[in-house]
């Protein structure tokens, strides 16, 4: 890749992500699953409703259908149907009404339904109590969904009401972007996985249950190949091992630029380096590849900037590879609660909490939550990701003031 950088040789974020999701898109492959499994799935076609919804009026009360135009509050009518849901009725008998249930087709002849409570129902009929209007209680057909109406584009990733819309059509299985299989393993001598005694100079592998999480959220099959320590070539078998085995592959650690660091190395032998090095705080060494048939997305050791780039640039190019139309995580712009001098030239991720003013502040109650930093925004502090609601974008080069407005990237259901 040729790539602009800044002054100290850095590749402005932007650019990078706009690099992983436009050359990522040559990687989706398609499959057809049912709606059973379509949850989170990214559509590869449009879709069109092959009926209406409701397919024909129906009634939306417990009651009794009539003609709007002779009804008569006080006057007892005869009543001459039954009509439950699932029933074909048959057209209403001038002068009576029906009763009928809620979902029930409503009846020709009919052009409104009264509430049962606004009746009043004996052996020989029922009196209507309550005038009603034509349309009153009535779903109309293709109210909610036109036939032939488009219902989700391609690249639209599906939600659960997304895929009650498309049984409610009758659409029984969807063509979806493949899910690539991820390989993750973590590096480093001094790692060890819970559970084990830590020898002096060791720390727990705490890495690989963030990014397996995250992966697994977005419903990838993650594999996990281990801990590999820091030498040139058990990193570079770890790697051959893992393009047999993936689509993608993950790395935690050795990406930066010491003696005991191999995995951008190991990776320039037997493969492509993309992308390494990025005007990005925290999460400068990232790096980004390809070996054989799979891409390689290489994580800092450091946790917090480990999250940091799984979060803003390998979920949205993981998303990409699915076929989605929208991968970025969405933006808001809220208010800083702090001052900041000028940052530096790489671009920061602040981990923030929402803070609403309190109420003697004199700011009026309706204003938006503040962004206010966490104290400590050390790349190697995971509980502050723990504690932050968010991360607030800061440019490069940019001091900030209070109530200035921050790009926002809340964790909501993500994290």
């Amino acid at each position: 890749m040729k790539a602009d950088v800044t002054a100290g040789g850095l590749i402005p974020v932007e650019q990078a992500l706009a690099h992983l999701l436009s050359t990522l898109v040559d990687k989706v492959s398609a499959e057809t699953v049912t709606l059973q499994h379509a949850d989170g799935r990214v559509l590869l076609d449009d879709v069109y409703a092959a009926c209406d919804v409701p397919p024909c009026n129906n009634s939306a009360m417990d009651g009794y259908a009539l003609s709007s135009r002779l009804q008569q509050p006080g006057k007892l009518f005869i009543v001459s149907a039954r009509i439950p849901a699932g029933c074909a009725p048959g057209e209403l008998i001038p002068g009576t009404v029906a009763r009928i249930f809620t979902g029930a087709p409503v009846p020709e002849g009919a052009d409104a339904v009264i509430m049962q409570e606004n009746c009043e129902a004996s052996t020989a009929g029922v009196v209507i109590r309550q005038a009603v209007v034509a349309g009153e209680n009535i779903r109309i057909q293709g109210a909610d969904v036109r036939a032939g109406s488009l219902l989700f584009s391609a690249g639209h990733r599906l939600r659960p009401a997304d895929l009650g819309v498309l049984a409610a059509t009758g659409v029984a299985s969807v063509r979806v972007g493949k899910r690539p299989v991820v390989a993750l393993f973590s590096t480093g001598n001094e790692l060890v996985e819970p559970g084990q005694a830590l020898a002096p100079g060791q720390i727990y592998n705490s890495n690989v249950f963030v990014v397996r999480a995250l992966l697994q959220r977005l419903g990838l099959q993650v594999l996990d190949l281990g801990i590999v320590g820091d030498s040139r070539a058990e990193t570079e078998q770890m790697l051959l091992k893992a393009t047999e085995l993936a689509d993608c592959i993950i790395s935690t650690g050795g990406v930066s630029a010491g003696e005991e660091d191999h995995v951008r190395a190991a990776l320039q032998h037997l493969g492509e380096l993309e992308l390494w090095r990025l005007a990005l705080k925290p999460g400068k060494p990232f790096a980004f590849g390809r070996l054989h048939n799979s891409v390689f997305f290489g994580l800092p050791g450091n946790p917090v900037s480990a999250f940091v780039t799984l979060l803003i640039l390998v979920r949205p190019a993981l998303l990409a590879m699915m076929g989605a139309r929208e991968c970025s995580l969405q933006e808001i712009q809220l208010p800083a609660g702090f001052d900041a001098p000028a940052s530096g030239s790489r671009q920061e991720y602040l981990r923030v909490r929402l803070m609403r003013p309190s109420l003697d502040s004199g700011i009026h109650a309706d204003a938006l939550p503040m962004l206010v930093p966490l104290s400590d925004q050390s790349s190697g502090v995971l509980s502050s990701v723990v504690y932050a609601d968010g991360l607030a974008i800061v440019p490069p080069f940019t001091a900030i003031s209070s109530g200035q407005l921050l790009r926002f990237l809340p964790f909501g259901d993500i994290v």
